[in-house]
């Protein structure tokens, strides 16, 4: 999955609306985030496979670290106890554990059986196979997507017009990033791969400054309770 995460974080901004959309998105898609790195130290291993799935040519070797259910609880723990060491904004902290935690939820419909519940060779793998529908792929990945933007512009408004086309400019990139992906030939090689989904790391600091230039509306920020008497969150 790729919106679906994205539109997750979106629509965490309703939850935690004193946390960035940038630490929503990072936290949202920190285990793809990791992988490619992990791909290119070689701690992590995928093939290319031409028709492989009807809609992804990926075939997820080994990567425990990154996405098993075990270690995506790990990273959610240690990425909410550091925003929450930071920020003081225990609903923050909690959104962004969640967030780490749901993307290998959203992964298992989409994965083949290849999604490891813990690092090592004994773990069971799970995955629905979703992939290889286009019509199901590409209707969850569209309706997550347009759910999460739909509840965000809902709790925020532009401050600027730097609120407004930066937010929809952010939208159009990401969609056609997903498009051109799914359309387009497959990569030439994992390294290739590695390097190119590198760039998915852009998107954090543009979802921060594009939510920097948005302002959360009076009633979410009014049901943002218990926590209005700390500084502002980040």
């Amino acid at each position: 999955m790729f919106l679906g995460h994205y539109g997750i974080a979106f629509a965490a901004k309703r939850v935690a609306p004193r946390t960035s959309l940038g630490a929503l998105t990072f936290a949202a898609e920190f285990l793809d985030e990791l992988w490619p790195i992990l791909l290119l130290l070689g701690v992590e291993q995928v093939r290319i496979v031409p028709g492989l799935m009807t809609t992804s040519p990926l075939d997820f070797v080994y990567y425990p670290y990154s996405h098993s259910l075990l270690m995506a609880l790990v990273w959610g723990l240690v990425i909410g106890g550091v925003y929450l060491i930071l920020r003081r904004y225990r609903r923050g902290a909690w959104v962004l554990a969640l967030l780490v935690v749901s993307h290998w939820f959203l992964d298992v419909p989409m994965h083949r059986p290849d999604l490891p519940l813990w690092p090592g060779s004994s773990s069971p793998k799970v995955g629905w196979g979703w992939w290889n529908s286009v019509a199901i792929t590409y209707s969850i990945e569209l309706i997550i997507y347009a759910v999460g933007i739909s509840l965000y512009v809902r709790a925020t408004r532009a401050s600027d017009r730097i609120g407004s086309w930066g937010l929809w400019a952010y939208v159009l990139v990401l969609a056609a990033s997903f498009f051109g992906a799914g359309f387009g030939p497959p990569p030439p090689s994992a390294r290739a791969l590695a390097w190119s989904t590198m760039a998915i790391w852009l998107f954090v600091p543009w979802a921060w400054w594009v939510d920097k230039h948005r302002e959360v509306l009076a009633f979410v920020d009014k049901a943002d309770n218990g926590n209005r008497t700390l500084p502002a969150a980040g």
